[in-house]
């Protein structure tokens, strides 16, 4: 994905939603690697009472982050505080961004 990352494009998309949205992942220069919050956030959004975790990813890779998400030892907290848990997964369909998958893990 060259230009906008899926991340920017989450953004865009929910904050089109009425979402107050932030990016919560963090680049560790050292060992140059990313850090999702609790191991799978990319972007926490909210709006009202609720909550939402963001993985977000190119449409290809969902599958594997709904594996992560699963796997992670966080996952029963996050859904125990009533969270939401989606995967958003990006592709390019006639030269335009468009959220191909979402998939509620919640």
């Amino acid at each position: 994905m060259s230009g906008i990352t899926p991340t920017q494009l989450t953004l865009r998309h929910l904050r089109a939603l009425g979402y107050t949205a932030a990016v919560v992942e963090h680049w560790n220069a050292f060992t140059r690697t990313r850090h999702d919050l609790f191991g799978f956030i990319d972007v926490i959004a909210v709006k009202g009472a609720e909550t939402l975790a963001v993985q977000t990813t190119s449409a290809t890779n969902v599958s594997s982050r709904v594996r992560k998400i699963g796997d992670s030892p966080n996952i029963g907290a996050i859904r125990e505080a009533g969270w939401g848990i989606v995967v958003h997964g990006w592709a390019k369909k006639s030269n335009r961004w468009t959220l191909h998958r979402c998939v509620d893990c919640s």
